[in-house]
């Protein structure tokens, strides 16, 4: 892994003495003012070294990352500079500190990661994954506004997955999903029904892909006679529609969720800090 950028000081500022190529003689016709460049704190391009080799897999989900006293080290500069960077890295949840114990990169095989993205909380008891039942699972083109969405070209291939997931037996939500076909070539609906643990664990250890952050529309919408009897609701009934699109690491994104939610015995909770 590259070490900082040694023509950068530590504010980020160009080294004393540099010449630009690009500098016209004085005799020149003055062009439109360039924007100015802009330069990044050495504790953000520490953080951007440390998320490459997240994103390299250096380090994998789960396993310890080096000390801050090794970090510094590696990349020469101050221990304060790197728990900085590591500070931000972990309000990203790309990492978690431990007690006694150091840093690890972030997974989502944890049972603190399992209601990072499910915001749906039920209004009396405590909150539980729920179980999932696959409607369809296939590899088909995308449509445009699916590949709009995921960055793809249209009629690219995708897997698209139907479920129901249910809570102590009542069935809740009903999702339907497209995943970037070349990414997750391979998932099928053999595999998804034999796995017992959280989709997004499934999609970072078998797949290579990890969920850092999402982007979620919500709005009120009733429930069609199909979704109607997914959910065991009358038709018309008030349902909760997101669509969220997720990213890994890039900013890239690697899927699109769109659920409806039946809010009988639940709400959608989420956190503002």
């Amino acid at each position: 892994m590259n070490s900082a950028p040694s023509n950068l000081t530590n504010n980020g500022a160009p080294a004393s003495g540099a010449v630009s190529p690009t500098a016209a003689p004085s005799s020149a016709v003055p062009s439109p003012a360039a924007p100015s460049p802009t330069f990044s704190p050495l504790y953000q391009q520490i953080k951007a070294l440390i998320t490459q080799s997240l994103q390299s897999g250096e380090w994998k989900p789960g396993e310890l990352i080096p000390s801050e006293v090794e970090l510094a080290g590696r990349f020469k500069v101050s221990q304060g500079t790197v728990r900085k960077a590591i500070d931000e890295l972990a309000a990203e949840n790309l990492v978690v500190r431990k007690q006694g114990k150091g840093t690890f990169v972030s997974t989502h095989h944890e049972a603190r990661a399992h209601f990072r993205f499910l915001r749906l909380m039920p209004d009396e008891g405590v909150p539980h994954y729920p179980e999932s039942r696959f409607v369809e699972v296939k590899r088909l083109r995308a449509p445009a506004d699916v590949a709009r969405l995921l960055e793809l070209k249209s009629g690219d291939a995708v897997v698209y997955i139907k479920r129901v997931q249910l809570f102590d037996g009542v069935p809740t939500i009903v999702e339907e999903l497209w995943l970037p076909g070349l990414v997750f070539k391979g998932l099928t609906a053999e595999r998804l029904n034999e796995y017992k643990g959280p989709m997004y664990g499934l999609f970072e250890s078998e797949f290579g892909t990890r969920m850092i952050r999402a982007a979620e529309k919500i709005r009120a919408v009733c429930a069609d006679e199909g979704v109607a009897e997914l959910l065991r609701v009358d038709p018309g009934t008030p349902l909760l529609m997101s669509e969220r699109v997720s990213f890994t690491y890039g900013d890239k994104p690697v899927e699109l969720r769109r659920g409806l939610y039946s809010t009988e015995r639940h709400h959608y909770q989420n956190d503002l800090n």
